[in-house]
């Protein structure tokens, strides 16, 4: 079934335009690293799109087979160390010979994607310098950049020494670069593009700016925790205000909210797990999600809410041009650019942006319920992190496919193995995880076309002794099928049904499929048969 879907899907691919969206190489037996970065800027660049190795690029296409990257996962992680996106590779066994599809995401909003110190883009067959015309149009979809301008009135004199360095600290590390240890506070900022020639700019004060400062320039660019053991409205049981530079009050933030980030403990036979309500990894990447993203010319602070079993996440300004809840794992726009320049230089964050897949991975891995964004408008971003683990099983289940399997996992694949463990359906985008997933035997499919089910493989059901489990989850999709089929026969008694009936009754079985529930059916004297071969008709038995 995987292998079918995956040549179906290939198929269809074969027959795009190539242009925008597809660049089809035959590269039989070996094709440059080099291009294929140089390709996926481009494509990035043009909004995205995929590149197939292993096929002709003139019409009528064929597979011809590739040779060219053996270990494509490797090749795929190598791939994202030099573009700053999350590319997926998908190998294709067909039967004219493997083929390679690497998948690239659009440029993230406001930012074009360079490789080797150039914005690539295609023209015809060659590979060119991305025109200044449509460089202007991708720098003006980030918008005004606020934390990048400078506050006039402010000076060196207005910043935290300590937050200062504590940042030269974090910078140093991540950029083994001894030579920032003896640079002067001045030059340290100066480099950070953060002290400008005509003063200091925004992001310092957000960064590293004294509470004083903050009250007379930016009062709004300050954190508000609160804890509350409820729901309950009223005053919380402890609220702590933090306005000063954030380099200067993160470690206190996240150990605030340590004090009650209790373990929850869980032992299945010698299965011993300890998993912290709130991961800290998580909750990390969404404190700095709001310092980076939120509007600082809107009056409102940034609210850090904690309860026993979820932390909600408010910032002002809502989601920033072209994201949204359904596209935030796939682009990144970070509001203020600046602020988030200067998170990337000391590794608090990853240049790809990659801080919102993580929080989703992590939620799935212990078994969690996915991080949400109920309540954001124009004005708020709200997001709610869970800290409730609902199934020990499926926690298990993951170790188990992460111990078993040596693919690596993305969060679209993550995303999917949840959609189908909570019976939910799987959009049409996550199909080439889909495919991967049934490929690697961690999924399996019951049915085919529109009507296929998928469901958690045997194997792993097996290891975490839920073996009645997968038998009904396997055996709930016939069952159904067997009960319209007799649903439909009884409701028409009086003509009989025929093949051409059943088939619409089930679109997604095959006539095999269907002569086999009949069978089964007319062998628990529930239906019987009148004709034969096209002219047959099916009624119900008297007792029925």
């Amino acid at each position: 079934m995987g292998h079918e879907t995956l040549i179906d899907q290939l198929n269809q691919w074969l027959e795009e335009q190539e242009g925008e969206q597809f660049e089809f190489k035959e590269a039989k037996n070996k094709y440059s690293s080099d291009k294929l970065a140089k390709y996926s800027s481009a494509l990035a660049n043009e909004g995205g799109g995929r590149i197939v190795l292993g096929v002709t690029d003139s019409r009528p296409r064929k597979v011809v087979g590739t040779n060219a990257f053996k270990q494509p996962d490797r090749t795929r992680r190598t791939l994202m160390e030099k573009i700053p996106l999350r590319i997926d590779c998908l190998e294709i066994p067909h039967p004219d010979g493997r083929v390679l599809v690497f998948e690239v995401p659009s440029h993230p909003i406001g930012t074009p994607i360079k490789y080797e110190g150039r914005y690539w883009s295609r023209e015809a067959d060659s590979l060119v310098p991305l025109s200044e015309d449509k460089l202007r149009i991708i720098f003006s979809q980030g918008g005004h950049d606020f934390s990048a301008e400078v506050c006039h009135g402010a000076g060196i004199q207005d910043l935290d020494s300590n937050a200062i360095e504590n940042f030269r600290r974090r910078w140093t590390d991540k950029s083994k670069n001894k030579k920032l240890a003896a640079l002067s506070k001045e030059q340290l900022l100066t480099d950070a593009e953060v002290l400008l020639g005509n003063g200091l700019t925004y992001a310092a004060l957000i960064l590293f700016g004294s509470k004083q400062a903050l009250g007379k320039y930016l009062g709004q660019a300050e954190i508000v925790f609160e804890y509350r053991s409820s729901n309950a409205s009223g005053p919380a049981q402890q609220r702590k205000e933090f306005r000063r530079g954030f380099f200067s009050c993160y470690e206190e933030l996240w150990d605030i909210i340590n004090l009650r980030n209790d373990l929850q403990h869980f032992q299945e036979g010698l299965f011993v797990l300890d998993i912290p309500t709130f991961e800290e990894q998580s909750v990390r990447e969404a404190i700095l999600n709001a310092v980076s993203h939120r509007d600082y010319q809107l009056g409102g602070n940034v609210f850090v809410r904690q309860h026993p079993r979820k932390l909600i996440i408010e910032s002002p300004g809502g989601f920033p041009v072209g994201i949204t809840p359904d596209n935030i794992l796939d682009r990144q726009s970070p509001r203020n650019r600046r602020i988030a320049e200067v998170f990337a230089k000391c590794g608090l964050v990853e240049r790809s942006g990659q801080g919102m897949n993580l929080m989703f991975e992590r939620s799935i891995q212990q078994g969690k319920p996915k991080p949400d964004f109920n309540g954001t408008d124009n004005f708020n971003v709200v997001l709610t992190l869970y800290g409730q683990v609902q199934d020990l099983y499926f926690v298990q289940f993951l170790e188990k496919v992460g111990h078993e399997t040596t693919a690596s996992f993305g969060t679209h694949d993550f995303l999917v193995i949840d959609l189908v463990h909570r019976e939910q359906p799987v959009h049409a985008f996550l199909n080439s995880n889909l495919h991967k997933l049934l490929e690697l035997g961690i999924l399996e499919s019951i049915g085919r076309g529109r009507g296929t089910r998928y469901i958690l493989s045997r194997r792993f059901y097996a290891s975490i002794r839920k073996k009645g489990t997968y038998t009904r989850k396997k055996g709930l999709g016939r069952e159904h099928n067997k009960g319209l089929i007799l649903k439909h026969v009884t409701d028409n008694a009086k003509d009989g049904s025929k093949m051409e009936d059943f088939r619409q009754v089930l679109p997604g079985c095959t006539r095999g499929q269907i002569h086999s529930i009949l069978k089964e059916l007319k062998k628990e004297n529930k239906i019987k048969v009148e004709g034969r071969t096209r002219g047959a008709l099916w009624y119900p038995r008297d007792n029925n």
